[in-house]
């Protein structure tokens, strides 16, 4: 695995300052579970030629140019022009309607032929966002959002059945503000512990996934056509990914993922409409079955842990921008982008997220989603976090 060395931030004095030992065991764990989301800011058309057989027709507009020119100053002549522009012009139309056509091939991608029968059958997958929570949230089994991140796993693998995942997580953010990075290797993807001051086993996790570079691929040409710069990169899966999934997805159980997984990341901004504009640029791999999953936290301030650790009465913002959010995501769709830009300027928004990188996967679900509604499917308020899950459109049916 990858041991991910970052430089430290202004929260990191705070954190430290607060991270328990490695002695302090389960209870430890547990109160400390907030600092889990640690975020160190560290068409081609085929060369067909045309069938010799329709070449003769193109004499046609030329002798009828030809007899326009000749016959343009007789009044009379210009009607029997008419005449005969009218019947010839009916005649090449039905001779062109009845010859021959070239043949026309469509270039079907290995993606799109695996999963022509699912897509026809149970529809487009739907697109989710997970509050992820941090590195302890797979062992803190007591936690209330637990048990709802494996009901979201199950449904996703059992009755959404997608044929790849692709996810964005909070924890990675591109270099600039205006290009995308994802990770392009193929076989086992390593991880990447992006976390300090917890116990040992934190940082021997596991979560075997498989890349694919073919989907990789799919990915670049669709944000090429989107105008979205991007670049393949070599990268593990971070904390904002791997300590849900081993929720959600347990390795070597019915609910594990087997099927391609690609990361890709967020830019390095905080712009809701560019995150919006990112999740409608990859919209279209759901038509080919593959499930986009979003993760970050709906209220995360890592600053204020200090006012309320080892207390978990919310803070009057992680509620009032939570229900904010809501609304602006579950309105009608043909208004929510502006809503959910709204949203990120109200007052209350800077104090949920002094910065907006666990916000910002919201909107690219969002985006991803199309037409589809969103629904909150639970929350809680804790401190200074809001854990709200989010669905955006239907669950197929089996």
């Amino acid at each position: 695995m990858l041991r991910h060395a970052f430089k430290s931030n202004k929260f990191l004095s705070l954190f430290i300052g607060h991270a328990p030992s490695p002695s302090v065991g389960h209870q430890g764990v547990h109160a400390i579970f907030f600092s889990a989301s640690l975020s160190l800011h560290p068409k081609q058309m085929p060369n067909n030629p045309r069938p010799r057989s329709s070449r003769p027709f193109m004499i046609v507009p030329v002798l009828v140019a030809t007899l326009a020119i000749i016959l343009a100053s007789s009044s009379t002549a210009r009607g029997l022009f008419s005449r005969v522009r009218s019947e010839t012009f009916n005649k090449f139309t039905a001779a062109f309607n009845n010859a021959p056509k070239a043949n026309l091939t469509t270039t079907t991608s290995p993606l799109q032929a695996a999963t022509a029968n699912l897509t026809s059958k149970m529809g487009r997958p739907p697109v989710y966002f997970f509050s992820h929570g941090g590195p302890d949230v797979q062992y803190n089994t007591k936690h209330p959002v637990y048990p709802i991140l494996q009901s979201i796993g199950k449904e996703i693998i059992q009755k959404v059945k997608p044929k790849a995942v692709v996810v964005f997580s909070a924890h990675w953010q591109s270099d600039t503000p205006s290009e995308i990075q994802l990770n392009n290797g193929g076989g086992p993807t390593d991880l990447i512990y992006d976390f300090y001051g917890f116990p040992d086993h934190f940082y021997k996790a596991t979560f075997p996934t498989t890349g694919s570079p073919q989907l990789a691929a799919k990915i670049q040409q669709l944000l090429t056509k989107a105008d979205i710069r991007s670049k393949g990169v070599k990268r593990g899966l971070d904390h904002g990914v791997f300590s849900g999934f081993n929720v959600a997805f347990p390795p070597n159980t019915d609910r594990a993922i087997t099927v391609p997984l690609v990361q890709v990341s967020l830019f390095k901004s905080e712009d809701p409409d560019a995150h919006y504009r990112l999740g409608q640029a990859v919209e279209e791999l759901r038509d080919e079955g593959v499930v986009i999953i979003c993760t970050g936290m709906t209220v995360h301030n890592l600053r204020d842990m200090q006012f309320t650790w080892g207390d978990p009465r919310p803070l009057p913002y992680a509620v009032s921008f939570d229900n904010a959010l809501k609304e602006a995501v579950e309105g009608d769709v043909e208004g929510r982008q502006e809503r959910m830009r709204e949203a990120a300027k109200r007052k209350d928004a800077r104090q949920a997220h002094p910065w907006m990188d666990h916000l910002m996967p919201i909107y690219v679900a969002a985006g991803a989603a199309g037409k589809d509604k969103g629904v909150q499917t639970w929350t809680l308020h804790e401190g200074c976090f809001a854990w709200a899950q989010y669905r955006f459109g239907d669950v197929p049916e089996e």
